[in-house]
């Protein structure tokens, strides 16, 4: 990113981290989401400026992208943070802060698309994700209609 984007900041990495696998928190402008071959985690912001009137347009690029773990909003307008909840898929959408911290069982936690493994990490459908469902049907009657008999022991 560092020879194809706009570095706007880079935190200096403490020395005692240089020889490990370690990324210095840093923010890049680039022109377009497409620019992004996959999801990026680690300490990476990236900015891109758009008018206001075309605010769909990104929303639209985001969904393409078929990844959506969490979506900041930073906005006063409640209309326009309405609408872009409403039209993004994402996991969790944060309003007005920082955008990490969801604590399980208090906030659920999950992706969607490429970013989702399905239920939410601390939602209520987290157990039946892990649950395996098996039924039994028995139909005593084949065994003769004898129901007493079934219940001798051997």
């Amino acid at each position: 990113m560092k020879t194809e984007s706009k570095l706007i900041a880079e935190a200096p990495l403490p020395n005692e981290l240089v020889k490990g696998s370690y990324v210095a928190p840093v923010i890049f402008e680039i022109e377009s989401l497409s620019e992004l071959q996959g999801e990026v985690f680690g300490p990476v912001l990236h900015v891109i400026r758009y008018a206001s009137g075309e605010l769909d347009q990104v929303l639209a690029q985001i969904n393409a992208t078929g990844y959506g773990l969490t979506l900041g909003i930073h906005s006063r307008i409640e209309s326009t943070i309405a609408h872009v909840q409403e039209t993004v898929r994402v996991g969790n959408v944060y309003v007005n802060r920082n955008m990490i911290g969801a604590v399980v069982g208090v906030q659920p936690f999950g992706g969607e698309g490429l970013s989702g493994t399905g239920p939410k990490a601390g939602g209520p459908h987290t157990l039946l994700r892990y649950a395996t469902e098996q039924t039994l049907s028995n139909n005593i009657a084949a065994l003769g209609g004898n129901a007493a008999l079934l219940a001798l022991e051997e």
